[in-house]
């Protein structure tokens, strides 16, 4: 877990990135297959799509996820060891991000709200194994690299 701002930052930005990046790549490819100018919206729809999932986590998402984590569901497990405190967390956060990003996924493309209860669980699907599984052990990993390097040396 992040220490400060500066851990929470980079914890975010990897987070947010390459989820952003897996979920851009999946729902473009659902809208339009593999198109020629497949890449091109991904790159084009990357930068505002993770500037508003960094708005979202930061002030939306990220503290109503770790308030219901911590207040509700972590006390159960502060005695025990392993993945249970982030899991907890990711999946809350899966679930409050696919909220909000479903939500702008349909608008900024023009679709009307009917759209919406479909493209949340296609998101869904996605993103709850793609965070469990390769994003959140990622940012993990490196956060803990982060968070070797700066740690004071041991006499």
């Amino acid at each position: 877990m992040p220490r400060n701002f500066k851990e929470e930052l980079i914890f975010m930005l990897m987070m947010a990135g390459l989820m952003v990046l897996g979920m851009s790549i999946y729902n473009i490819y659902l809208a339009q297959g593999l198109t020629d100018g497949f890449w091109h919206e991904v790159i084009v729809g990357y930068p505002i799509a993770l500037i508003v999932a960094m708005v979202c986590d930061g002030f939306l998402v990220g503290p109503l996820a770790k308030m219901l984590a911590f207040k509700h569901i972590v006390p159960r497990f502060k005695a025990t060891d392993g993945l249970q405190i982030p899991l907890t967390i990711s999946t809350l956060m899966v679930l409050g991000m696919v909220t909000c990003m479903s939500l702008f996924g349909v608008l900024i493309n023009g679709h009307s709200l009917s759209a919406y209860p479909k493209a949340w669980l296609f998101n869904l699907l996605l993103a709850l194994p793609m965070q469990i599984l390769v994003v959140g052990p990622i940012a993990r990993a490196v956060l803990a690299k982060v968070q070797g390097a700066v740690a004071p040396a041991k006499n």
